[in-house]
């Protein structure tokens, strides 16, 4: 029964969606401000999540200036659906529109070198675009998602996903996946959005993220030292509507010698840098905090 009501969803969906095909980016943009009007002024979807986050992120922030943050979150909110649509469709010219990386010849270096990559983002800027790297990039581009509920979708993202060379990786296949490529000899660049909350059970580490304790998954770093491969941190900055630059930072070439959470750390703290930069495009309507430090009694263990 939940697959036939998961098909008839996915489909509903891809008739009211299919005109989108058609449509240039700033006929899109007109959809995202009247998504804006509805989704944020009449709906308030997830407004009262929203505003929990940004005052327990900035204490030291007017109520002003945390309405101000909110209302442009919500701009960029619908401005990220619209784009995903687009990215879905766009020719790999459009696509080249959309973004650039601001460092190309720094990875190109590694490859000529070698090396495989391992580069954690986060749900900043337009992490979708991620998946359009591999128009420019020597690695094989394996990008790590989280499997869905509905599989009509899944199938139907993977593949827009994966139209410009990218990979997608299973996140409980993302470690099986990098062991065999390396293996194989090939070289690799694995995309990460660490910022993801783990579940209850799956909690293996805590830090302070935005004044706040946060569970943190431990992917990044684990892999990151079994195979002893330079960590990146990915900062995309949105320049303008339908324009962002991607700029590859560096933690660490020496990932054996890092101390236990370390490149965790890194990873962590580079992202929380570019928030402070400008906070409203990250991702504040997803419950980051949703699990207790204190009610899990978890203990930072390697």
């Amino acid at each position: 029964m939940n697959k036939f009501l998961h098909a008839i969803s996915f489909y509903i969906f891809k008739i009211l969606t299919f005109p989108f095909k058609f449509m240039p980016l700033r006929w899109l943009y007109v959809i995202s401000d009247l998504m804006y009007f509805i989704i944020y002024r009449i709906l308030k979807y997830r407004v009262e999540v929203v505003k929990k986050n940004l005052r327990n992120s900035f204490p030291e922030k007017s109520e002003k200036e945390l309405l101000e943050i909110e209302r442009k979150f919500y701009k960029h909110f619908c401005d990220l659906f619209v784009e995903q649509f687009y990215i879905m469709y766009a020719s790999p010219k459009q696509a080249k529109r959309l973004f650039k990386i601001k460092n190309i010849a720094l990875l190109d270096q590694y490859y000529e070198k070698g090396n495989s990559v391992v580069v954690a983002g986060g749900h900043y800027g337009n992490w979708e675009l991620y998946s359009l790297l591999g128009l420019y990039l020597k690695h094989q581009l394996l990008g790590v998602y989280k499997p869905l509920t509905n599989k009509y979708y899944e199938k139907f993202v993977n593949k827009a996903r994966e139209r410009f060379g990218a990979i997608a990786v299973p996140m409980k296949e993302t470690a099986r996946t990098a062991i065999e490529y390396a293996r194989d000899g090939k070289l690799f660049f694995l995309g990460l959005i660490a910022d993801q909350t783990p579940a209850r059970g799956e909690i293996r580490y805590w830090t302070t993220f935005l004044n706040q304790d946060t569970p943190v998954f431990l992917g990044t770093e684990k892999i990151a030292r079994k195979l002893n491969q330079p960590v990146f941190f990915c900062n995309m900055r949105k320049v303008k509507r339908g324009f962002y630059e991607i700029e590859l930072e560096l933690l660490t070439n020496t990932p054996l010698q890092t101390e236990p959470f370390e490149i965790t750390e890194m990873h962590v703290h580079a992202l929380e840098r570019l928030i402070n930069e400008a906070p409203e495009y990250w991702l504040w309507s997803h419950r980051r905090w949703k699990h207790s430090r204190i009610k899990d009694h978890s203990q930072n263990e390697s």
